[in-house]
């Protein structure tokens, strides 16, 4: 297994890190404060290739190896979660879509997809389906060469402004997965306010007759639990799993930086031994997330097939890791961390969406206990 990253990827975090300290940082707070990324900042993306850079280059993306995207997603969750969740959303329904849609419809869409310069965004949550995909309400009915979509889909990321949608949808063979334009008539969006990970521009949406080519279809008819779902699904957990890792470096970052400055009693309060405490065991769980993403990693770069419940378990424990983060530093931040004027409390609130995305923390404690991962 990989602990260490080589030379390359040392480097590519140099890049990684500065590009997010300069461009995101810095206005991460104001887009929160906004509820809304600029889209100035998908262009920047877009001209570093870090919107498809998972995608292998033969095919048009960026061609970054696991471990490199981890990182790329470590530093820019770390500086703004909600930009973050872009590269997410596009990138796993990007790579679902190379694996599973016809060649038709990748001629059509792929190549600009894997540029980045049609955003993209998972359309699978329902008002009445969350963790359980199988049993979307959503349908799609046969109407000559056409299918027609009726639904309604909700906290789909990135839904205010994205291009295209894999849209999950149940037929009469099951449930089955479709590729839908965002300017397909009948499609209808709704901004939706959430507490965390504000900016990232969540909507609703309204499919009411909506019709969409037959060669719209991506993977088998009535197998997309099994193929698209699951494929989309096994990237976000690993790619929030790093981002995850990111907050709570953020959180460290952050009370390293207040304790050796704030004074109580007399000296800064990094002397006292409580504090202490819950800096050295943020510092142990942001390594510990660290690794077991790397690890993730490495299985996924070895084609393992151990890397799903390698994903799992990564993406539950830095999700948990995180949220335990973000808690201490707010406390250690003392009134102060309830401010905006201090950025843990926006950790805070961006962390506890880990636990819910891709797979919340207590069905991710059952798929790890019926699928758990190799011995090392």
């Amino acid at each position: 297994m990989q602990i260490e990253l080589s030379n390359r990827q040392k480097e590519a975090r140099s890049r990684f890190r500065s590009f997010a300290e300069q461009k995101i940082a810095p206005y991460a707070g104001q887009w929160d404060n906004k509820q809304r990324v600029p889209s100035h900042i998908f262009a920047e993306l877009r001209e570093h290739g870090y919107l498809g850079a998972p995608v292998p280059a033969e095919f048009g993306g960026g061609g970054m190896d696991a471990i490199t995207y981890g990182v790329l997603t470590e530093e820019i969750g770390r500086a703004c979660s909600s930009v973050r969740s872009l590269l997410t959303v596009h990138d796993m329904v990007t790579l679902t879509v190379l694996r599973w849609a016809r060649p038709s419809l990748k001629e059509k869409f792929f190549p600009r997809m894997s540029r980045g310069e049609l955003l993209c965004a998972l359309a699978l949550s329902e008002p009445n389906v969350g963790s359980d995909s199988s049993s979307v309400e959503t349908t799609a009915r046969r109407d000559s060469d056409h299918y027609i979509l009726n639904g309604k889909k909700c906290w789909i990321t990135y839904g205010q402004i994205a291009d295209l949608f894999l849209v999950i949808a149940r037929e009469d063979s099951g449930v089955s997965a479709f590729l839908v334009p965002g300017e397909t008539p009948g499609l209808t969006r709704r901004k939706i306010q959430v507490v965390g990970t504000r900016a990232s521009l969540v909507a609703e949406l309204d499919l009411s007759e909506c019709r969409v080519p037959m060669d719209s279809l991506v993977g088998k008819s009535g197998f997309a639990h099994l193929q698209a779902v699951a494929t989309a699904l096994d990237f976000g957990r690993y790619s929030v799993a790093w981002g995850c890792v990111g907050i709570a470096q953020a959180c460290l970052s952050a009370s390293l930086d207040y304790c050796s400055k704030r004074k109580q009693f007399g000296v800064t309060i990094n002397k006292h031994q409580l504090v202490q405490r819950k800096l050295s065991e943020m510092i142990a769980g942001t390594h510990a997330a660290r690794l077991l993403c790397c690890r993730a990693g490495y299985a996924r770069q070895m084609s393992d097939p151990q890397a799903i419940s390698e994903a799992l378990v990564a993406k539950y424990f830095a999700s948990r890791i995180a949220t335990r983060a973000a808690n201490d530093a707010v406390q250690l931040h003392g009134a102060n961390g309830l401010t905006e004027n201090y950025p843990v409390s926006r950790f805070l609130r961006d962390a506890k969406v880990m636990e819910i995305i891709e797979g919340s923390t207590q069905i991710q404690q059952i798929a790890i206990v019926n699928s758990p991962p190799s011995e090392i």
